[in-house]
């Protein structure tokens, strides 16, 4: 259980309610995060409307967006992030091996180039300070226009913001990924 118990059912705010019901619809079940920030209702519908655009905003592949998450998950360590995101991965098309070489994606075969750009992004903005050098971005534009790089760094600061809010609140895995390889904390990968 998060630190924060859910906001009571009774509140009647028309958009945490209709929030509520997208979560139960979508991931078939009520999510923490969803209910601890329905505690407040403004920041709620604000974080909501960035989400909604975010997962709306089709001018980068899923896929790479959801590798790019769930490798910022594996550095701050968030485990609700963690299985949602070996998830959500899935569900895009990432391979189960790609989960697997997440940490390792520099020497894996199971990326291209692009999808390392993308994860080697990730991990430069998870850092603190984050580090992005002219170069690099130099070599991101070779890839992606400006509409394309704007959605993929909101995907990792969005990430980013998930996990820590998450980790703040101590939420808890959801079995998203019970029975399916679950990627971890990049502090705690072993060879396995």
């Amino acid at each position: 259980m998060a630190r924060i118990e859910a906001a009571p059912r009774s509140w009647r705010h028309p958009l945490v309610r209709l929030s509520r019901a997208y979560a139960k619809r979508t991931y078939k079940r009520e999510l923490e995060p969803v209910e601890v920030t329905a505690h407040h209702p403004r920041l709620f519908v604000g974080y909501g409307m960035v989400e909604t655009m975010l997962d709306r905003s089709k001018t980068v592949d899923a896929r790479l967006k959801d590798l790019a998450a769930t490798k910022a998950a594996m550095l701050v360590g968030c485990e609700f992030c963690l299985d949602i995101g070996s998830h959500l991965s899935r569900e895009a098309g990432a391979s189960e091996q790609q989960l697997r070489d997440l940490p390792r994606y520099r020497e894996s075969d199971a990326f291209s180039e692009v999808e390392k750009l993308v994860i080697e992004l990730a991990e430069r903005m998870t850092r603190t300070p984050v580090e992005v050098p002219d170069e690099f971005f130099a070599r991101l534009r070779e890839h992606f226009d400006e509409p394309q790089l704007v959605e993929l760094t909101t995907a990792i600061a969005l990430e980013n913001y998930r996990a820590r809010f998450n980790d703040t609140f101590d939420m808890r895995p959801a079995e998203f990924s019970q029975g399916d390889y679950c990627v971890r904390a990049e502090s705690v990968v072993s060879d396995e």
